[in-house]
């Protein structure tokens, strides 16, 4: 390329912060230009490329733009390290992130889907740390956390990543003995296990039950051993579908009813004012609100 093709650094930093916002607002607060300049360099980038980089009015990325845009990223991941740069030691060329996630959300939805992330951002080395859902207890450092709960979070910036439904699950064994469920009403007297991230409230009013929350037996403040625990027939788990997959798939757990009722809490990617400033944090939550979306 001569030097004539290669597009004005300004040109650059706009549309991946265009990308990243996907509002010109609010790029050009953050690049402290006027939102017509934001709109100017990024069709003066266009010109010089010969691609079109957004689709429609809410700047989704065409499949050009999605490429072209991993490349600006690790271009001007390049050219932001100088000798004595802070926070980059390590192997050189090497940006850290670290992830601070609910351990069943980790397991279920996240390792499954990580190589992609890896394959397309090799630069990035990611460390997963593992959080306590709903009490968000989180390492101090974590630039990114997953938290489930109901996305009131005011001491931090969020989107919400998964929604998701519940319904009871059991051993198939567990079924053969204490089924079969046909009616709501035959959970009754049932060994019903208790965690805090679903209550069976949900379920109990979704079918016009006027049953007490249970407070005896197992309790659980993780997903994924409660449903280890199902599968060992201890009892019926109100298991999230999506967080459950892993269970229903390979047997271990099975359905007692068709219907769904959709949870109140939801998963949030949330992060610190300013961390979305840094490119390899803005890559992994497009990467991540795409995965799961």
């Amino acid at each position: 390329m001569t030097a004539a093709r290669i597009p004005p650094i300004q040109c650059l930093l706009t549309f991946e912060t265009l990308a990243r916002l996907r509002s010109v607002t609010q790029a050009a607060e953050e690049l402290n230009v006027t939102p017509s300049a934001v709109s100017h360099r990024v069709k003066q980038l266009e010109q010089i490329i010969g691609t079109k980089l957004f689709g429609r009015a809410d700047f989704s990325l065409t499949t050009e733009g999605s490429e072209y845009l991993a490349h600006v990223r690790e271009g001007i991941a390049i050219l932001q390290k100088f000798p004595g740069a802070a926070g980059q030691s390590g192997t050189p060329g090497k940006r850290k992130l670290r992830l601070a996630v609910t351990p069943t959300f980790a397991r279920s939805i996240l390792i499954p889907r990580l190589r992609q992330f890896t394959d397309a951002y090799p630069e990035i080395d990611l460390t997963l740390q593992v959080s306590i859902p709903l009490l968000d207890v989180v390492a101090e450092d974590a630039d990114l956390m997953v938290r489930f709960g109901t996305g009131r979070y005011a001491d931090v910036e969020h989107v919400c990543l998964m929604k998701d439904e519940v319904t009871p699950l059991a051993s198939p064994a567990y079924v053969r003995e204490h089924g079969p469920f046909e009616a709501t009403e035959d959970l009754d007297g049932e060994a019903l296990l208790r965690s805090p991230l679903e209550p069976w409230r949900t379920w109990f009013a979704a079918h016009a039950l006027d049953w007490p929350e249970p407070v005896d037996g197992s309790q659980f403040n993780d997903i994924g051993l409660m449903c280890d625990a199902a599968a060992a027939g201890m009892g019926v788990a109100l298991v999230r579908l999506k967080l459950g997959a892993p269970w229903l798939e390979n047997g271990a757990l099975v359905r007692l009813y068709e219907r769904n009722v959709p949870s109140p809490h939801a998963h949030y990617l949330c992060w610190r004012t300013g961390m979305m400033d840094r490119w390899e944090c803005a890559a992994f939550a497009d990467w991540l609100k795409s995965s799961v979306s």
